[in-house]
Formats: C-alpha cells, structure tokens, sequence
C-alpha cells in the first residue's frame, strides 16, 4: 500500500491518497475546504483517483468534497445518518467560526451511501466500513485488514478521541462504537486519524487516557 497525506485547511485535517501501486488508480479519504490542497496531494501520489471517501460530514473533511468531486470526476462515498450536516455546511461555519459560507465551502450534489460492514474493492484494496457513530452519527472508520491499517477519522486519535460536544455527537455513543468496533481489531493495527500523528492500537489501550478509564 502507498500512501500520501497532507494536513489541510485551519484544522490540519488529513487527506489521505492511498493506492495499491504507483501510477495506478488511488483513493482519497476525506476533502478538507482546500480542494487546490486536495488536488496537490493527488498530483503528488501520482494515481488516478477512483473514489472520494468521507469518515464524516463535519466542514473540516467534507467541505472541499463538491471542487474535489467536479475537479477529479469521482463520487463521494457518505453515511446516510450525516446527511444532514452534509446539507448544512452553512450553519457549521456559522457555529464553529462565527462566519458564513464562502465559496471554498461546497459539499458534493450526491453521495453513495456507506453501510457497516460493506466492503468497497477501490484501487486494488478492500475497505472495509466500520460504522463508529458518537463523534457524529454517521462517522465510519475504514479499515484495510489485509494491510493492517484504519482510518479513524475523528472517532480516535494518539492520545485522544473525538469532540462529542457538537451537534450529533454523544460520547456514550462514542465509546460503545469503541467497545465493539474498534478495540477488538488486532492490537498491531495502525491508525491512520483524521488529525496528528498515526498510532497503534496497542499504543491507544495502553496510554491513551480515554481508553484507559474506559478499562477500568
């Protein structure tokens, strides 16, 4: 697996492009309100891309997804149970910075709907959809089992989990999609998050403090 990232727009948000091999098709996880940024890490992976992946609605991963969709000819892949902040990108920017929509903010026109335990075949890869709801209620995480890799997005972190103070978010939903969908994967798993460094699941169970008082 290749993989090529950038973190992006006023949150560094990570936009992954992965790929099989050099040269051959890719897939991007998530579209921060950066699309010429979006643009440049697929220019630098050099793949075709195939498929926009989207962990959740929130402005800081999706609000790039209409340039990236119109710009690349790919569809966007969305939970349905985050529709209605896909719609509502407006009232996000109005909440989490106190202005309204510029033209850098445009969701996609439609998006393929993700479901939990649905595997995607996308440029020579199975993703595997895991539904994590609690960050928002749509979030899903990504996982590749063959190459040991997750895409968390937003629902964990190295050395912590997602907000759950915003609209949607709940953190018993959170940690009951971290008790059932996430911890038991194997331990030598990487986690590949939405923002900051990768980790470990083994990282994560033994220092993270979430998970630890979670385990007690």
């Amino acid at each position: 697996m290749r993989l090529t990232l950038a973190p992006l727009w006023l949150a560094a948000t990570n936009c992954y492009v992965v790929s099989a091999e050099p040269g051959g098709p890719g897939v991007i996880i998530d579209a921060p309100p950066d699309v010429p940024g979006v643009l440049e890490v697929v220019r630098r992976a050099g793949v075709a891309p195939q498929a926009l992946l989207l962990t959740h609605a929130h402005l800081d991963h999706l609000g790039g997804a209409g340039g990236v969709v119109a710009g690349l000819a790919v569809a966007a892949h969305l939970h349905p149970d985050d529709a209605s902040l896909a719609a509502d990108l407006e009232g996000q920017a109005r909440l989490l910075l106190g202005l309204g929509l510029s033209g850098e903010y445009a969701g996609a026109e439609r998006y393929e709907p993700l479901a939990h335990g649905q595997v995607l075949d996308l440029a020579g890869l199975r993703f595997e959809v895991i539904h994590t709801p609690g960050h928002s209620p749509g979030h899903c995480c990504f996982w590749l089992e063959e190459e040991g890799v997750l895409f968390s997005g937003d629902h964990l972190f190295a050395g912590s989990i997602g907000r759950t103070d915003l609209p949607g978010g709940n953190y018993a939903t959170l940690m009951r999609s971290m008790e059932e969908r996430v911890v038991p994967l194997p331990p030598e798993t990487r986690l590949l998050p939405g923002h900051g460094p990768a980790t470990t699941l083994t990282r994560e169970l033994a220092s993270n403090p979430f998970l630890q008082a979670w385990q007690r």
